[in-house]
């Protein structure tokens, strides 16, 4: 006879992001049987919101990848859903206010924010991750996981992952061409959804009033949330100019690779315990 899972012994995941890298974490995680709650940072803005947890936060029904998202809105709230709902906890709570919720298992900093200081997450968990530029073994995480194309999913064992080098990453033949970036920071507007078919020039959206054009022919992929105040330089909207091989649903194999590597590396907190419990003894 099956047994039901016993939600209370589940080990406790907060993954910081609420983008689309953020969400496949949080869907491999909550796929080992890991209780995740993922904290939303406001920089930079989520554009692929159709491939992530992100709506969530605004109590619009998600899922990503066949795995349901929830709001969570106080830390008594994702206490008792870590013991009962099978559901991911999307919250606006920052990592401070759920040091206190329970000792956390896993953290893993999946805000992919790459030219900002990264802090330091070691001793804030039984084992810390970082993702993307900034992170370093010996600075700042138990581990460290590189997200550009070409080495995304790879541990970092000793030293810094790669700098950011303001390269986009490609998608079919484009590149950073397939982007609009914000001119200034404002307040944006758009009634464009996910997934509609737009040619170069149409206003998929205003900017502080300024109209923002398609940059190419494709399907939107990406585009941050109407209403949204956004800062200068951030990116606004993503073209898929791949035809009928677009995608702007689900996990890419970007997204899949990297969560994997983070699972990867979370198999090493059994390890962990086990050598911490010895240098105690």
């Amino acid at each position: 006879m099956h047994q039901p899972i016993n939600h209370s012994r589940r080990r406790f995941a907060v993954v910081l992001g609420t983008n689309e890298i953020a969400s496949a974490v949080a869907v491999h995680l909550h796929r080992a049987d890991f209780a995740v709650v993922m904290s939303h940072d406001p920089f930079p803005p989520v554009i692929r919101r159709k491939m992530a947890f992100h709506d969530a936060l605004y109590g619009d029904p998600v899922s990503v990848d066949s795995v349901t998202g929830v709001r969570a809105d106080d830390g008594m709230q994702i206490y008792q859903a870590l013991r009962h709902s099978p559901a991911i906890q999307v919250t606006w709570l920052p990592l401070p206010d759920l040091l206190p919720v329970r000792s956390i298992d896993l953290l893993v900093d999946a805000r992919m924010q790459k030219h900002r200081v990264t802090p330091d997450l070691r001793r804030l968990a039984r084992l810390s991750i970082g993702l993307g530029p900034g992170f370093a073994t010996e600075a700042n995480c138990d581990a460290a996981i590189e997200t550009r194309p070409g080495r995304s999913g790879l541990i970092v064992a000793q030293g810094w992952t790669d700098a950011a080098d303001g390269v986009a990453s490609p998608l079919g033949d484009a590149g950073a061409e397939r982007f609009q970036y914000a001119q200034a920071c404002g307040r944006w507007h758009t009634a464009v959804e996910i997934g509609s078919r737009v040619f170069k020039g149409f206003v998929l959206g205003h900017l502080g009033g300024e109209p923002v054009r398609a940059p190419c022919d494709g399907i939107v992929r990406g585009i941050v949330r109407d209403g949204s105040e956004v800062p200068e330089r951030v990116k606004l909207l993503e073209i898929d100019p791949r035809g009928r091989h677009a995608q702007w649903t689900g996990i890419d194999n970007r997204g899949r690779t990297i969560a994997d590597a983070v699972c990867r590396a979370a198999e090493r907190l059994d390890e962990l315990q086990a050598e911490r419990a010895y240098v105690q003894v």
